[in-house]
């Protein structure tokens, strides 16, 4: 006669990956259930999007075989609880797990492109995803969305009115472009600006989500310091090409969170038209912009590299288009853009294991 403690003690020989504990002591075992020599069991994930889940499964299932009968029936069942250093205490934001604000040293290096495709990519694994497009002087989110000419509806709530996010791709979206006219040009000063960001936090009805993407303005400003000063960042995700001039400036961004008084941990460090590939030649990479350039300045800053982005016409065409290039299952740069969303996920889910919660920069 199995056991439940049998099952237990069979998978406490597993260990997660990233973690380094094993399951049981990390409580990622839940329902276990045995009828005779069928057993079944869920796995608690981290992340809806972890990449390891299939290895998981398969050393569950071993580990059945190995501790406890080779010739078990084994259903081993996959869910996830997004981890969060924010038990929703705060007053502002208190049901979002995790706030990522997406980087750049300079413009020019796609980082919205990669802030749409990743939010999406997060939202096709079944995570409650939300983006704030906070580049005041280019929001392009939108467009990018396809949803440039939404009105923004209000709720109210508590005799208080909110900004109901637009809901496109399973992602909730806010832009600084729905704030002003899309025909002029935004010509606002410093303070004007954070105060519109500000209002995308405290005025909107976010509602309970798993990661909030924030796409910041390229280089170092007002913006980054009202965002860090305003909520507990999770952590960073810095997006730059492969060539120098863009590593410098990916350099300084770095640098920029590191700062004592900030301290927002780097998650990782994204490559973006790592290599050209033509439509009509889709074996080919041409290295126009250099070679490993991120990938070697993640391994000198000592912080995850994410992964890398080809330069393909398709996202360009996605972007124009409103349909984002993780969704295009004949784009070739699909699949990276999911292969460094769920490398994204899984370093989430080990800073929230190994590091303290961010604390919101002090305000002068």
């Amino acid at each position: 006669m199995i056991t439940k403690e049998q099952v237990l003690n069979a998978l406490s020989h597993v260990q997660e990956p990233d973690l380094k504990k094993d399951l049981v002591t990390l409580n990622m075992i839940q329902d276990v259930q045995v009828d005779g020599k069928k057993i079944s069991f869920t796995v608690v994930l981290t992340t809806p999007a972890c990449p390891l889940k299939e290895f998981i499964a398969n050393a569950c299932r071993n580990a059945i075989y190995e501790y406890i009968d080779k010739d078990i029936e084994v259903t081993v069942n996959m869910t996830a609880n997004v981890t969060s250093l924010r038990p929703g205490a705060e007053d502002l934001l208190p049901n979002v797990r995790n706030i990522i604000a997406v980087a750049s040293g300079k413009g020019g290096v796609g980082k919205s492109t990669v802030a749409a495709n990743l939010a999406v990519a997060m939202a096709q694994t079944g995570a409650k995803v939300g983006l704030i497009d906070a580049d005041i002087y280019g929001p392009s989110q939108p467009i990018m969305f396809g949803v440039e000419h939404e009105q923004l509806f209000i709720t109210e709530r508590n005799n208080r009115q909110y900004m109901v996010p637009v809901e496109k791709y399973g992602v909730k979206l806010l832009s600084i472009g729905f704030l002003a006219d899309p025909s002029q040009a935004i010509v606002w000063r410093g303070p004007m600006a954070s105060k519109a960001l500000q209002q995308l936090f405290r005025d909107a009805d976010w509602g309970d989500l798993d990661y909030l993407f924030i796409d910041l303005p390229p280089g170092t400003s007002d913006i980054h310091l009202t965002l860090v000063s305003t909520v507990p960042v999770t952590g960073a995700v810095i997006v730059s090409t492969p060539q120098d001039v863009a590593l410098a400036d990916a350099r300084k961004g770095i640098a920029m969170f590191k700062m004592d008084n900030i301290k927002v941990p780097i998650i990782g460090l994204i490559e973006n038209m790592a290599w050209f590939t033509p439509l009509e030649l889709p074996d080919h990479k041409y290295y126009i912009f250099g070679q490993g350039g991120c990938r070697k300045l993640a391994e000198e800053l000592d912080v995850p590299f994410l992964g890398e982005i080809p330069l393909v016409q398709g996202i360009r065409e996605g972007g124009d288009q409103g349909i984002p290039a993780v969704l295009q299952a004949d784009n070739p740069a699909a699949l990276h853009f999911l292969t460094v969303a769920g490398n994204m996920a899984q370093q989430v889910a080990i800073r929230n294991a190994q590091q303290a919660p961010t604390q919101p920069l002090a305000q002068a």
